[in-house]
């Protein structure tokens, strides 16, 4: 998976199992020159998480290997992820085995045990219908937008397009691209402010489809667009709820210091004092708090180290234009160096 969907799509389901489960993306198929794009093992100790997880909670319940497709895929690709499949589970026979100690059947027909090691599920995600796929693993529908293969087979298929337009499906419809996205991202937006999808994909959104440099068709423009005006709306709302904390704040510690100066100096201009100098402190630290932190977040979803000396630095800048200066670049820096001023 190369392009910046793909990359949002592996990214985008690493990050919700990892809620979970031990997911990875990836993961090198030793046997071939191939790698699973995210394979998710569940946690029994968050079996409370996944059950809230929707869809993707359900598909998460076993071993799992996730192949997202951008395009609806063929037979053949299909048939590559099913030798993916059959040569990860060999692998993890033969890692079990080592650990074990024990050898291989083929090696020693007389030995007694061998480790029980669970065939992995294969989830194949795409956005259309795959009909020959459907067809040549005679597939029967589990649930609205999900098909399970032959039995024995442990093939799931999950066409975006006929999912229902529900918060259960809503991790895996981000998967997708035009009007299916779009719709997505709404849904997304109306969910409250503290759901753990929005944790999950906001970042993600505004890193793969706002930042990326590569070229886009004029649907994906669109849906950038939206996106973008969503993202704009939901900072400023974040910067309101901050000052609105911040006159909370500053009320608070202006009425406990001119209560304080008010026994030395007098109750009436202690108040008075005391409420300004809260007010103005409080505005102040409550926009560059979440101005410092929205500079950290960009670096940590870029994928780019904050050392903690770095991060003690600008978690302490109080300069709203130097915060919004290393913000822009964070966006589109390579390194640490190229946002701090100063640093070698």
């Amino acid at each position: 998976m190369h392009n910046r969907s793909d990359q949002f799509a592996k990214n985008l389901l690493r990050d919700g199992l990892s809620l979970v489960s031990a997911a990875e993306t990836e993961v090198e198929v030793l046997a071939a020159t191939q790698k699973i794009d995210v394979y998710s093992v569940p946690d029994p100790a968050r079996e409370a998480e996944r059950a809230r997880m929707g869809l993707l909670g359900e598909l998460a319940a076993e071993p799992s290997l996730f192949e997202p497709f951008h395009s609806t895929p063929s037979l053949r690709q299909v048939r590559r992820c099913l030798r993916k499949q059959l040569t990860w589970h060999h692998e993890l026979e033969r890692r079990a085995r080592a650990s074990a100690g024990s050898v291989a059947p083929d090696e020693d027909a007389d030995a007694p045990w061998q480790p029980v090691v669970d065939f992995p599920a294969l989830v194949v995600i795409s956005p259309g219908r795959p009909e020959m796929v459907l067809d040549a693993y005679r597939c029967e529908p589990a649930q609205a937008g999900v098909y399970h293969a032959v039995p024995g087979l442990a093939m799931r298929v999950v066409v975006l397009a006929e999912l229902p337009r529900t918060r259960a499906t809503l991790m895996l419809r981000l998967l997708g691209s035009g009007r299916l996205l779009r719709e997505a991202v709404a849904d997304l937006v109306a969910l409250p402010d503290d759901a753990w999808e929005k944790s999950i994909a906001t970042p993600l959104l505004v890193h793969f489809r706002l930042a990326s440099q590569e070229p886009t068709t004029d649907e994906e423009d669109d849906v950038s667009a939206e996106i973008r005006a969503w993202f704009e709306e939901y900072q400023q709302k974040l910067r309101a709820e901050a000052r609105k904390e911040g006159l909370r704040e500053g009320h608070d510690e202006g009425r406990t210091e001119g209560l304080k100066e008010g026994r030395k100096e007098g109750i009436k201009e202690g108040l008075k004092e005391g409420l300004k100098e809260g007010l103005k402190e409080g505005l102040k630290e409550g926009r560059t708090e979440e101005a410092a932190r929205a500079v950290l977040t960009v670096l940590r979803v870029r994928g780019i180290a904050v050392p903690d000396a770095a991060r003690e630095r600008i978690l302490a800048e109080k300069d709203p234009e130097t915060l919004e200066r290393w913000h822009e670049r964070a966006v589109v820096a390579a390194s640490l160096a190229e946002v701090l001023d100063g640093l070698s």
